[in-house]
């Protein structure tokens, strides 16, 4: 540091080869050298298995999981393998089904049965239908059952027929007969065994005609009497038919239920169920005489195996929601459901259509997700339950009520009125793991206030793991058994190695490596898709390669284009001579996830003016507010950097020339700054240099992104004019440890024909771009040495300032004023 606190640095140097790409050593890869190696299938990712560890085996409801990170980290693989393991550590949960519920068809019975019982209890009751459909008309067909019907009829009978012999007997003991007419019955006058007419009965004395209708009103009343027990009798032999059909069924019902009741067990709610069955079939026998009076006679008439299919018979059957089988081992349910639908979360009810309505039964009851993992675990994938219509309120709701309720969603939106069922609610014990990235992540913690209440143990997968022998190792062997996994060729070491390196190039840090492995498995089976081509026995080092090369060609196609239109100089991109103002800025593009490196000419023009920096992609809506920042930073090491003691009287203009699109990001800001500084120096800049990086308002070049494909970006187009040797990129001291190079660069910088210059300040670039020192203020008067970047700079800002007083003091005396 000078007195002012300015940068002093020696000229920076080129790196030198094994600076620009780490080279991993295949002899330590080989199967002896990794054998030390733990072998794990998840490296690097501690944090991320502790958080899941503890969502899994805490007890408290509410501490579900959100499991963050990119793809191919390992993600879902180590939801599966931890909830795994821990499912085998709980019991087995009961299994679920639905039974009619005899007092309210409409709000079904849910069941909660022990493990491997569900079924179990289904096919009984289908046994016992099929029974007791040929039993019960059998029975009610029986000589016993005929008899005893036949007294319960002939008792009610006889009462019927002594009580009007009685009374017509009576009647015609004082000449009333009893008459039985199409309106019912009636009583009239008789005299000589015959039925007095009406003529008859004008013609005889008044007094006689009053004695006849005292007995008629007095019998028809009478008659009314014993009419009137008639009803009473019928029900009486009603109640007795039915009694006697009650006892005859309950011999066949009861024995049945019977034997399923033992052949169950102890089975809790399945008893219970039994029993109700049995009382509904006692009281409802009707329903089989039904079945087997419309059952069609003919040479097969049996119904056994059959009868439980007709629907008279389905309010017996059992709708088995979840299912356990007796030998499986113990464990709790772990269920991945890759369509979370509203319907395929909590269950859905169907309709079928009968005499063109649509109506339901208990038995359309089906399960869902959160069924299926009841007593378990749930893993869904956040951005799809997200995206299906009610999916994620109806998750909400079931993880907060602990409970699931079925309902159909067609009426939830009132699509169309149907005969709709209400089942019962089942209680709901599940751990949901939701995975997702982390950008869906904050947003569900800024919109939705549920989410952190439900979810509150976040899983946080790494991308990348620091580079050393020992995660290399890991890395390897894990790359081993996933070709022995795959029925792959044997991967060799220098092959492997190759592998590795470009996992590095992955994760865009020479240090590190990338813990998304599912990019680099891709490279492996494509590599080893050549070398079966080729019948090599094992995966070389040149199928890795050929591998890389043919991905990158494959999504090539923009920025072969890019390259085409600068080399026919349709966009005008310079890299040799000298130019003031004018500067080769480096950025990088991305097309479905290939990214490739675009070298920019920016331009800068200054005169005298009011200090305004003008960012003319900003004016014009093309830049982002990351590159607009960056240009204004510019302004403030300007205005604190340069003539202090003066006004700031600069008009500046700063372009990426021949820039259509967007752009965003403050990677520019250096070669921007450069670019100003040599118009305002005018001093011509070198075209076989470009230069990334972003500036501070200290003038410290900060790091930045891409900045591999920056420098091959540049170097192709290089490279397709003729390499000189002179030619180099400047990228920020920061990245030195980013460095992932191609062979294609690093062999050009071992031959001397090309070069990668760090940088840590402004001064340093300007001067390399120039070729004149930058200057750093010293001496008593703080002053910049003369003719250095800085001391011109400095001397043009004075020479607008004083122009720009001189303007004034001109145009105010004009005006008759004082000068200023």
């Amino acid at each position: 540091m000078d007195g002012r606190g300015k940068m002093v640095t020696e000229t920076p140097r080129a790196l030198p080869l094994e600076q620009l790409r780490q080279r991993c050593d295949p002899e330590t890869l080989s199967p002896a050298a990794l054998g030390r190696h733990s072998g794990s299938g998840l490296i690097g990712q501690n944090r991320g298995l502790e958080a899941l560890r503890l969502g899994v085996d805490i007890r408290h409801p509410d501490f579900n999981l959100f499991v963050v990170g990119p793809q191919g980290t390992g993600r879902h693989t180590a939801v599966e393998e931890i909830l795994k393991e821990r499912a085998l550590r709980r019991k087995t949960p009961e299994d679920l089904a639905y039974v009619n519920n005899f007092d309210d068809p409409r709000k079904p019975v849910a069941l909660g049965l022990p493990a491997g019982v569900a079924e179990r209890l289904k096919d009984e009751m289908v046994r016992v239908v099929n029974d007791l459909a040929n039993d019960i008309p059998a029975l009610f067909e029986s000589d016993e059952y005929r008899t005893q019907r036949r007294i319960i009829d002939e008792e009610f009978g006889t009462q019927q027929e002594e009580a009007m012999a009685d009374f017509t007997s009576r009647a015609r003991s004082e000449d009333i007969a009893l008459l039985r007419t199409p309106m019912g019955f009636m009583v009239a006058a008789m005299r000589d065994d015959h039925v007095v007419k009406t003529e008859e009965f004008n013609k005889l004395p008044e007094k006689e005609q009053s004695v006849i209708e005292e007995k008629i009103a007095r019998f028809q009343s009478e008659l009314q009497e014993v009419l009137a027990k008639t009803p009473k009798l019928e029900r009486e032999h009603r109640s007795r038919i039915e009694a006697l059909n009650a006892e005859m069924a309950k011999r066949a019902v009861s024995g049945r239920i019977g034997e399923a009741q033992e052949a169950l067990g102890d089975a809790g709610a399945a008893v219970d169920f039994l029993s109700r069955v049995h009382d509904d079939m006692v009281e409802n026998p009707e329903l089989f005489l039904q079945a087997a009076s419309e059952r069609p006679d003919g040479p097969f008439p049996e119904v056994s195996g059959k009868a439980h299919l007709e629907p008279l018979f389905r309010r017996y059957m059992v709708n088995v929601m979840v299912a356990y089988g007796p030998t499986a081992p113990e464990s709790a349910p772990v269920v991945v459901e890759d369509l979370p639908t509203f319907d395929r979360l909590i269950g859905r009810i169907e309709h079928v259509s009968q005499m063109g309505s649509l109506v339901t039964d208990f038995t359309l009851i089906r399960p869902g997700a959160l069924h299926r993992a009841n007593g378990g675990y749930l893993v869904l994938n956040a951005r799809q339950v997200l995206s299906e219509p009610y999916a994620w309120d109806a998750l909400k709701r079931s993880i907060k009520d602990r409970s699931i309720a079925t309902t159909s969603l067609a009426e939830r939106v009132s699509l169309f009125s149907t005969t709709s069922l209400e089942p019962d609610s089942i209680p709901l014990d599940v751990r949901v793991v939701l995975v997702g990235d982390r950008s869906l992540y904050a947003l569900l913690v800024m919109r939705d206030p549920d989410f952190q209440e439900l979810f509150k143990v976040q899983a946080d997968f790494e991308e990348t793991l620091e580079r050393n022998d020992e995660s290399l190792g890991d890395m390897a062997l894990l790359l081993r058994h996933y070709a022995e996994k795959n029925d792959l060729l044997p991967v060799a070491d220098d092959a492997l190695a190759c592998l590795l390196d470009e996992s590095s190039r992955l994760a865009q840090d020479g240090k590190k490596i990338s813990l998304r492995v599912g990019p680099v498995t891709d490279i492996l089976r494509e590599a080893e898709h050549y070398a079966r081509a080729n019948e090599r026995k094992e995966v070389l080092r040149e199928n890795i390669e050929r591998a890389v090369v043919e991905r990158d060609r494959r999504a090539s196609r923009v920025r072969d284009s890019v390259q085409e239109a600068i080399a026919r100089r349709t966009l005008m991109i310079d890299t040799d001579g000298k130019t003031v103002g004018q500067v080769n800025g480096l950025s990088v593009h991305e097309f479905g996830g290939f990214r490739f490196g675009r070298p920019s000419r920016i331009t800068a023009r200054v005169r005298t003016g009011s200090g305004k920096l003008i960012d003319i992609e900003r004016e014009v809506e093309l830049g982002g507010p990351l590159h607009s920042k960056g240009v204004m930073i510019l302004s403030g090491y300007l205005t604190t950097t340069y003539a202090l003691d003066m006004p700031f009287s600069l008009h500046a203009s700063l372009v990426f020339e021949q820039s259509y699109g967007g752009i965003e990001g403050d990677s520019a800001s250096c070669a921007e700054l450069v670019a100003l500084l040599s118009a305002l120096s005018n001093l011509e800049i070198r075209q076989d240099i470009a230069i990334t990086g972003s500036v501070n308002q200290m003038g410290q070049v900060q790091a930045i992104g891409g900045v591999n494909e920056k420098i091959e970006g540049f170097f192709d187009i290089c490279t397709e004019r003729g390499l000189s040797g002179n030619q180099a990129v400047l990228i920020p001291a920061a990245n030195i440890d980013h460095l992932m190079l191609r062979d294609r660069v690093t062999d050009a910088v071992e031959a001397g024909r090309f070069s990668v210059i760090p940088i840590t300040s402004v001064d340093e670039a300007v001067a390399l771009m120039t070729g004149v020192p930058a200057g750093a203020r010293g001496g008593d008067d703080g002053t910049f040495p003369e003719n250095c970047v800085n001391a011109l700079v400095e001397a043009r800002l004075r020479e607008f300032a004083m122009t720009r007083k001189s303007f004034s003091d001109r145009a105010a005396a004009a005006d008759g004023g004082e000068p200023r």
